[in-house]
């Protein structure tokens, strides 16, 4: 039987990297040798590591991650460049015996990364039937909850740290090489250009119950 694929997703600020790396642990205990596979819409952008909750070094030294950090903040990114790129990652893995672990962001990009997202334009009607329920791999779904109190102090310490930790001098060197529209759709990347911390955590909040 075929390794299956593990897809871990969660609202933002739920801890999916967390979880990633202790299975990461759990598996290596078991012999396998796991790959995680970013499904993030906004991570793939270098230079906005720190605004994006990119995994840190030590957490890529843990486990090997991939789609990460490899698009310039200047240029577009969309789900139809993305799907080949997460199809080719995960179809290697499997080949060569790895476990991937698909870390979700988006639904969007989940949806690409493990089945077949059509890139044709539709009515709203006719959304529902724009990717196929059937994955490309075998595949396991991990979905992430948390209480809604304890989330939103997760997403408020997460902002904290992110601005400790320099996410607002990224956003500022991302401005003045004048960023993709695309790129300014970051959480935070707006409201840390005004210094309106209070308002990134709002949008945090907002975006997490979404």
């Amino acid at each position: 039987m075929p390794t299956p694929v593990v897809a871990i997703f969660g609202p933002t600020g739920v801890g999916k990297t967390a979880v990633a790396l202790s299975l990461a642990d759990l598996l290596r205990g078991r012999g396998e040798d796991p790959v995680a596979i970013s499904a993030d819409a906004l991570q793939v952008y270098r230079g906005l590591e720190t605004l994006t909750g990119v995994a840190t070094a030590e957490e890529q030294a843990r486990l090997e991650h991939r789609l990460l950090s490899f698009v310039p903040v200047t240029e577009g990114f969309s789900v139809g460049t993305y799907m080949p790129l997460a199809h080719a990652e995960i179809d290697r893995a499997v080949a060569a015996g790895r476990r991937p672990i698909v870390v979700g962001g988006t639904g969007l990009y989940l949806r690409a990364a493990l089945a077949e997202l059509s890139m044709r334009k539709a009515g709203p009607q006719e959304e529902s039937e724009l990717w196929s329920d059937a994955t490309r791999h075998p595949t396991l779904l991990c979905g992430l909850l948390m209480e809604r109190r304890a989330l939103y102090a997760a997403i408020e310490a997460r902002v904290d740290a992110m601005v400790a930790a320099g996410a607002e001098h990224e956003v500022r060197a991302a401005e003045a090489e004048g960023p993709s529209r695309t790129a300014r759709k970051a959480l935070g990347f707006d409201e840390l250009l005004r210094g309106d911390i209070d308002a990134m955590k709002q949008r945090s909040r907002n975006y997490a119950r979404r």
